[in-house]
């Protein structure tokens, strides 16, 4: 396994550097308008021919690579996120990281678990949909009874354990979610991002060990460093009591900055999902919102 130490770095520069990597190696030369040339000896572009694309020196690029001490600006971001083909959340994703490594080192906090404010709570009440409250970094922290039906014997794991990427994780999910690998990449993405949002976070160091110790699977995709912003996605379940479910789900952010978002799952109107989710809900009995 993985050694947890290497899986999240204290030091924001280090961060940034192998963000900058990972996305530099993955480019082809082609990609970008140049000719790859004869004997070529590395994978993706060179540094220099990044430097080249971004008008930075080589000598500058090199130093970030290296995790030394450099502050590049806006403009320098900007202009290494157009050589690099970033998407807006690749984008958003290395400005976050090169404001963390700018920021001086702040010392070890205390963990203060996140809440769900009373008047989410509420809201959850008059909910029938599938919901659940997620937390910054995945922890799953209430939801409603048609929710707890799918997540099944997962809502009965100690609150450390209550986590979608440690759901998704166990080999087992692949029996109730064929595209749980896709999943797992999505939701890793999706921790990246908090994660550069808040640096040296005790709750994201403790959980990103124990995932990268327990789980060769997560350590690999961790180490991708690829990002992911949660707004929308797909979800197929092959529910034990009324067969295959293939859900649209929605995030929305709860009141607060930062704070835990509200997923809702769907189906389309008049589906056969619609239908096996409303049977599902029919085979429930009537109670409150779960939480911890």
């Amino acid at each position: 396994m993985t050694d947890a130490s290497a899986a999240l770095s204290d030091d924001p520069r280090r961060e940034l550097a192998e963000f900058l990597r990972t996305r530099r190696t993955r480019l082809r030369p082609q990609d970008v308008g140049l000719e790859p040339g004869p004997r070529r000896r590395v994978a993706g572009l060179r540094r220099e021919e990044l430097a080249l694309l971004a008008g930075v020196s080589s000598d500058y690029y090199q130093r970030m690579e290296q995790g030394r001490d450099v502050r590049p600006s806006e403009q320098v971001l900007d202009a290494l996120a157009r050589a690099l083909n970033f998407s807006a959340e690749e984008s958003r994703h290395l400005h976050s990281l090169a404001a963390a490594a700018r920021t001086p080192a702040r010392s070890p906090r205390p963990y203060v678990p996140e809440e769900v404010p009373d008047t989410t709570l509420r809201l959850l009440r008059t909910m029938t949909s599938p919901a659940l409250v997620v937390g910054r970094f995945l922890d799953v922290l209430a939801w409603t009874p048609l929710a707890g039906a799918l997540l099944g014997e997962f809502t009965h794991q100690p609150q450390a354990r209550r986590n979608l990427l440690s759901l998704f994780l166990n080999p087992e999910a692949d029996q109730v979610c064929p595209k749980r690998a896709a999943t797992v990449a999505e939701l890793t993405g999706m921790l990246r991002t908090q994660v550069a949002a808040d640096p040296g976070n005790p709750r994201a160091v403790e959980l990103v060990g124990e995932l990268a110790v327990r789980s060769d699977e997560f350590a690999a995709l961790w180490a991708r460093h690829d990002v992911e912003e949660p707004v929308r996605g797909q979800m197929r379940i092959d529910h034990p009591l009324v067969g295959e479910l293939n859900l649209d789900w929605d995030a929305y952010p709860i009141p607060g900055n930062p704070g835990p978002v509200l997923f809702v799952c769907t189906a389309a109107e008049n589906s056969p999902d619609a239908e096996r989710l409303q049977l599902l809900a029919g085979l429930l009995s009537p109670g409150p919102p779960s939480r911890p």
